[in-house]
C-alpha cells in the first residue's frame, strides 16, 4: 500500500477477474473439453476403455512407479539438501548446479542418455547384467528415469527450509543431552516434513504424467512395462479420441484423489511433530 492509502495494485474485484480467467483459460476449459469429449462414449463404453486389462495395469504401473521413484526421492533428495547446506566443499556449486539438470534437460534426451546407460551393453548396464540385473525395458527403468526427473523437487523445496533452520538450535539440542536420533526426529524433522511432503507431491506428480524420458527405458510392452501416459498416445495414434479422453479422466481423478490424500496425511503428521 502507498503512504497515501492507495493500494499499489488493483483492487479485489479486478485481481480475482484475471485470475479466474487466467485459470479457466489453462485449466477448467480444456479439463471441462475432456470431460464433454469422453461424454460421448455410452456407460457400457466407456467402462470398457477405462477398465480393460491393459489400461489397468498402465494404470497400476504408472502410479507404483511414481510413488517409488517419489520414495527415493524423498530420502536421498534430503540428503543432497542436507549436505549442500551443512558443508562446503571443493565443487558444491557444480553439484548444486547439476540437480538443476532434470530441469533444463529435455525429456527425450534424458530418455536416450538412461537408455544407454542401462542397457544390458551400457555403461552401467552391463555391470548389473552380471549379478542378474535388468534396468532398460523393465519397469525398474521406469523407476529410474522418474528419479531421476523428480530429484530436483525434493531437494529445491527441502533447501530453503534447512538453510533457515539455524545449526545452533542442533547444537542447543545436543548440549541438553539430545541424541542424533532426537535430534533428527523432534528438532529437524518437523521443521522440514511440510517442504518434503510438497516435494514428494511434486515428485508424484511429475512421475504420474511423464512420458519422454521413459519410452525409451520402459520398452513399452503392454501389460508390463506401458505407461498409462502412452497408452493415451497409442489411442490417439489409433484416433481414439474418445477413448483416450476416457482413459485420461478416469486418471487424472486418481492422480488428483491420491494427490489430496498426501497433501491430508501431511498435514496431519506436521500437526502431530509440531505436538511434540
Amino acid at each position: 500500500m502507498s503512504t497515501d492509502g492507495r493500494r499499489v495494485l488493483p483492487g479485489f474485484r479486478p485481481a480475482i477477474s484475471l485470475t479466474v480467467g487466467y485459470v479457466s483459460l489453462l485449466i477448467l476449459i480444456p479439463l471441462a473439453g475432456l470431460v464433454l469429449k469422453s461424454a460421448s462414449l455410452g456407460p457400457a463404453q466407456f467402462w470398457a476403455a477405462v477398465s480393460s486389462p491393459r489400461a489397468v495395469a498402465a494404470y497400476r504401473l504408472s502410479i507404483l512407479t511414481a510413488a517409488a521413484g517419489a520414495t527415493i526421492n524423498a530420502v536421498f533428495g534430503v540428503l543432497v539438501a542436507w549436505v549442500l547446506v551443512r558443508y562446503r566443499f571443493p565443487g558444491r556449486r557444480l553439484v548444486d548446479a547439476l540437480v538443476d539438470l532434470p530441469f533444463a534437460l529435455p525429456t527425450a534426451v534424458a530418455g536416450i542418455a538412461l537408455t544407454s546407460l542401462y542397457a544390458e551393453n551400457g555403461w552401467i548396464g552391463q555391470f548389473l547384467a552380471r549379478v542378474g540385473i535388468k534396468v532398460a525395458y523393465t519397469p525398474l527403468g521406469i523407476v529410474v528415469a522418474l528419479t531421476f526427473i523428480g530429484l530436483p523437487f525434493v531437494v529445491r523445496t527441502v533447501q530453503p527450509v534447512l538453510e533457515d533452520l539455524s545449526p545452533e538450535i542442533e547444537d542447543a539440542a545436543a548440549v541438553l543431552g539430545a541424541g542424533r536420533f532426537a535430534i533428527v526426529t523432534r528438532v529437524i524433522l518437523p521443521v522440514i516434513v511440510p517442504a518434503l511432503a510438497t516435494g514428494f507431491a511434486l515428485a508424484f506428480a511429475r512421475g504420474l504424467g511423464e512420458y519422454g524420458s521413459v519410452v525409451f527405458i520402459a520398452g513399452n510392452m503392454p501389460m508390463v512395462s506401458e505407461i498409462t501416459p502412452l497408452l493415451i498416445m497409442i489411442k490417439l495414434e489409433q484416433y481414439d479420441y474418445a477413448g483416450a479422453t476416457a482413459i485420461a479422466l478416469v486418471f487424472l481423478m486418481a492422480s488428483f484423489t491420491m494427490l489430496l490424500t498426501i497433501n491430508a496425511l501431511t498435514r496431519r503428521a506436521t500437526a502431530r511433530l509440531r505436538a511434540r
